[in-house]
């Protein structure tokens, strides 16, 4: 169980660092006015979700799964760890990949708009969608409120 626990630790410190050089680059994408240092941003962004972020959050689900076992957990007995996978499916099967089609989206816009020279309709339009940073700030809320749930066990 010691060696589940470990494992889970490093794919949190994965997720968080996913998060950490996805998220923060997105925030300045929407905040500058400067269509070729959005485009690299929202490159940046685009690439670090793909390698950093979606595989930490699946080493991180695969390995709490795997370490509720190993500990005995019962998903429906334990009520904090069902809020927690219930939780972590809405976050991480449903923002996640809403984050990253909205951030692809904007990558692609934003290249088109550096080619061009200026800021097109299309790249007007997708931020001021703002969907990568909705879901982006959905899953940095969600660390602590899943930590919350697995630390504390309220029910």
């Amino acid at each position: 169980m010691d060696w589940w626990r470990i494992l889970h630790v490093l794919s949190m410190v994965w997720l968080g660092a996913g998060l950490g050089a996805t998220y923060p680059l997105i925030l300045k994408a929407w905040a500058s006015k400067d269509v070729k240092y959005q485009m690299y941003c929202l490159v940046e962004a685009a690439n670090n979700e793909t390698r950093i972020l979606l595989p930490g959050a699946m080493a991180t689900g695969i390995t709490g799964f795997f370490w509720a076992v190993a500990a005995e957990y019962n998903f429906v007995k334990d009520g904090w760890l069902g809020a927690l996978s219930l939780l972590f499916v809405l976050f991480y099967f449903v923002c996640l990949p809403l984050l990253g089609f909205g951030l692809r989206r904007a990558r692609i816009a934003s290249l088109i708009a550096a080619k061009k020279g200026e800021e097109t309709e299309e790249l007007r339009m997708i931020l001021n969608d703002r969907v990568p940073i909705v879901f982006g700030t959905a899953l940095v809320i969600s660390v602590p409120l899943l930590a919350w749930l697995a630390v504390f066990k309220p029910f």
